[in-house]
């Protein structure tokens, strides 16, 4: 067994929002063995002095497309680019998220097992990935590519094998779809339960899926001990979603407070993603976003954080989402910084340490610094709590990356 000793921290315990000065934290092989307020007598492999850093639990990002690496042509770029190429473009794009602080990511479409497995064998220096493999959607939805002169037949097994979603339609055949995933090691299903930005046939206010279907989705997922996310912004989607079941809420931008409170009342999760669509505007157009897309974006900014409000004040809880794609993945950390005008630093690092976790239900082992947890954790140069500046500029203000009890990085002695 490794022991790992980090002492002279300030802990930030999620749970509470509180800070613990002179706090040390003993490590054992990939896990938290003890925190206490006063010095831990071991002998330890390796002591860490963090001269008064604060140290937060690695963060949780539940929104990611990794195998999204092009932002031309949106989420059907995968489509056209060799697997390998998708692959090795996805590692390099799992390895700037960590870099950033994410130990945890919840893919939302398009990544696999082999990526899941090449993490978790050290193939690709990356966080933790929870996948849904492809997403699943009806023809014409927010997973159908094609575009719209294209009168190929649509076919789950073949016609968009290497992208982020493939095509289901009618009871029987989301269930084969489902099921399908979940044989190949999906860790939860992903449905696209409205239209969507990225899509070229479905404006944002589509529908899709009927209730049956829906219905079925989800009981297929429950049988399998997993769960539906779904892609929704409307709220007359986002409500049947959540009447069917549907355990969380992908963007949900133009919900309205009835919405909000229904998602309470299930205990549904939302799951925003603002800065996507700023990071689009921006710089979609000079890298070759499609105009018909980058079109739609304006219904979806101009609510900006409205949703955040309205899901806060019924007692919705929100986790940490960004939905980036191919060049833009930079601005990950920028989220922090858009929800911010709507809510506080606690709520943002809450959203993307405790609650992340409970969407990924890793409750108790993700998301807090404590006895039984996985060594998850960075070191912040200064209170995170007073300045999100502090979790931008790709990792500069992260001296110590922990996952795992292993250090991907460390200038503490630079």
């Amino acid at each position: 067994m490794t022991k790992k000793l980090l002492t002279n921290c300030v802990l930030f315990d999620p749970r509470d929002g509180t800070l613990a000065a002179n706090t040390s934290i003993l490590i054992a092989d990939d896990r938290v063995a003890e925190v206490s307020g006063q010095p831990i007598r071991v002998s330890a492999d390796e002591t860490i002095d963090l001269r008064g850093r604060t140290v937060i639990p690695g963060l949780i990002d539940c929104h990611v497309h990794v195998n999204a690496v092009r932002v031309s042509s949106g989420l059907a770029a995968t489509r056209v680019l060799p697997a390998s190429f998708v692959a090795a473009a996805a590692a390099s794009i799992m390895r700037g998220m960590l870099m950033r602080g994410f130990t945890s990511i919840r893919d939302a479409g398009g990544a696999d097992r082999g990526l899941r497995e090449a993490v978790e064998q050290d193939l690709f220096t990356g966080p933790r990935l929870f996948i849904a493999g492809r997403a699943i959607s009806q023809t014409g939805g927010h997973g159908d590519f094609r575009e719209r002169v294209d009168l190929s037949e649509p076919c789950g097994c073949a016609h968009m094998m290497n992208g982020i979603g493939g095509i289901a339609d009618g009871i029987p055949a989301v269930q084969q779809a489902v099921r399908d995933e979940i044989r190949l090691g999906a860790d939860q299903i992903k449905i696209m339960a409205s239209g969507g930005v990225a899509s070229a046939a479905d404006p944002v206010h589509f529908m899709q899926y009927s209730r049956g279907e829906l219905d079925a989705i989800v009981d297929e997922a429950r049988r399998a001990a997993t769960y539906v996310m779904a892609h929704a912004y409307t709220p007359e989607a986002v409500s049947r979603a959540i009447e069917a079941g549907v355990r969380t809420i992908e963007h949900g931008n133009l919900i309205d407070a009835a919405t909000a409170r229904l998602m309470a009342e299930h205990g549904a999760y939302l799951v925003p993603t603002l800065v996507t669509y700023h990071a689009l505007a921006e710089h979609g157009s000079t890298l070759g976003f499609p105009p018909a897309m980058l079109a739609k974006l304006g219904s979806i900014i101009e609510v900006g954080t409205r949703s955040l409000r309205l899901a806060q004040e019924a007692g919705v809880k929100m986790a940490f989402g960004t939905d980036l794609l191919g060049e833009l993945h930079q601005h990950q950390s920028r989220e922090f910084l858009i929800r911010a005008e709507a809510l506080s630093p606690l709520d943002l690092l809450r959203s993307a340490t405790v609650i992340g976790a409970e969407v990924l239900r890793m409750e108790g082992r993700l998301g807090v610094v404590a006895p039984g947890a996985y060594a998850d954790l960075l070191a912040v140069d200064g209170n995170p709590l007073e300045s999100l500046e502090l979790l931008q500029e790709q990792g500069r203000h992260l001296p110590l990356i922990m996952k795992g009890g292993r250090a991907i990085k460390n200038t503490l002695d630079g």
